[in-house]
């Protein structure tokens, strides 16, 4: 290690303390030219996960950017903050199984994840992820996805007879 101060490369190692559960490594070294003390820190160099997006570009996977979205859809629902870092953390870690073999995941497969997890939390929020992330050129389309999502909330189960009723 070069040290920051007189530059020399001869240094030594004073004290060495495990950081974040294992994942870095903090040691104190000792410069043998100048006697100058300074830290370092070792973490394992992850090959980063990407986004292969539509036009086969590729970008590193970003959990603000999902963030931002989902709360964007989420704005003024009655979701709380704990269900939103839950439904991020879910994505994040679900597409981070996805695409372990290869470090990436095809956006589309991180929309419609996205869109599931909306879709089982809030209705309202689902229609606002999907007409941004479908970009629904025409009424017709916006009604479909409604419909859609609206089919399962119209069917209920009369209580006394055990039949299936439209409502």
């Amino acid at each position: 290690m070069r040290c920051p101060h007189c530059g020399n490369y001869d240094d030594k190692v004073i004290e060495s303390r495990t950081l974040a559960n294992g994942e870095a490594i903090r040691r104190r070294r000792e410069c043998n030219g100048c006697g100058y003390r300074f830290t370092s820190y070792e973490r394992i160099e992850e090959k980063q996960f990407m986004v292969v997006k539509r036009d086969d570009r590729r970008e590193p996977f970003d959990r603000l950017k999902l963030e931002r979205g989902v709360r964007r859809a989420l704005e003024k629902r009655p979701v709380s903050q704990m269900q939103i870092e839950s439904l991020v953390n879910d994505i994040e870690d679900e597409a981070e199984m996805a695409g372990r073999a290869s470090h990436e995941i095809v956006s589309r497969s991180l929309g419609d994840l996205i869109l599931e997890k909306l879709g089982k939390l809030d209705k309202v929020a689902y229609i606002r992820f999907a007409s941004v992330y479908r970009n629904f050129e025409n009424l017709d389309e916006f009604m479909k996805e409604i419909k859609k999502i609206g089919t399962p909330d119209r069917k209920r189960v009369n209580a006394a007879t055990g039949s299936v009723e439209e409502k």
